[in-house]
């Protein structure tokens, strides 16, 4: 039987190689495509995989078997859950690959997109462009259909133009860039504060006018420092929570 194949991560020592896998296998198997087959391979062949021990590779899978994307059956094997609900909170770590976990297992449509002049709010973080290209999407539950969050990203117009929006529609926009346009990603900021709902947020995410919802600012940097993509996503207050770990040096 054909077996699942994750996308590869480079780990970085400084943090929980159990915590990584995790989160790299996670969002693999959300932004799987629906013909991709549900096994996954066994502990041995995805602990050699990632490059990581046997231990360290079930502790990944009982995370991900606790949050219900997995299941695991004794002499069978360990299998995808196709109907695991998504809406899980977020936990960032400090790895891109927990961002792109965070991003994806979405049904996602594309909104809009064009080209603007830079925001003022954040012309900070583009101080040589004088226009951006701007994406709007919407995500949802695959499951039930509600909406949970509504994303623009503002990119850097020489990465826009390797884009391919078909692109955007299956996978989140961190992973796009780094893997199919092929930025180097070095870092990316992330700001998190509580808002209301404005009428576009209350209208796309079908909750009440200036209901609570989470204002999320994710800034996408390359190694020189440069600004590549600086995303404002307004998620559902009720269904997303964020908790980030600090770890001491």
């Amino acid at each position: 039987m054909t077996s699942f194949a994750p996308d590869s991560i480079v780990l970085n020592r400084k943090l929980p190689l159990w915590y990584q896998v995790s989160q790299s296998l996670r969002a693999s198997i959300l932004g799987r495509s629906p013909q991709d087959p549900l096994r996954l391979p066994t502990e041995e062949q995805l602990a050699g995989h990632y490059g990581v021990s046997v231990l360290t590779m079930r502790q990944a899978l009982k995370e991900l078997e606790d949050e219900g994307l997995i299941t695991r059956h004794r002499r069978r094997g360990t299998f995808i859950e196709p109907h695991a609900r998504r809406g899980s909170p977020v936990r960032l770590l400090g790895s891109v690959d927990a961002i792109v976990a965070q991003q994806s297992g979405m049904t996602t449509e594309l909104l809009d997109h064009g080209s603007a002049p830079v925001p003022a709010a954040l012309a900070e973080f583009f101080p040589d462009v004088r226009e951006v290209a701007t994406y709007h999407r919407l995500r949802s539950d695959e499951k039930t259909g509600e909406p949970t969050n509504h994303a623009r990203n503002y990119v850097r117009p020489e990465l826009a133009a390797r884009i391919d929006l078909d692109d955007l529609v299956r996978w989140p926009m961190t992973k796009v860039l780094r893997d199919v346009v092929g930025a180097d990603i070095s870092r990316i900021t992330d700001t998190v504060e509580a808002r209301l709902a404005d009428p576009e947020t209350s209208k796309l995410l079908q909750v009440p006018l200036l209901s609570p919802i989470l204002h999320y600012t994710g800034v996408t940097y390359d190694a020189a420092g440069r600004v590549l993509d600086a995303a404002v996503i307004h998620y559902r207050g009720d269904r997303f929570s964020f908790t980030v770990t600090l770890e001491a040096t």
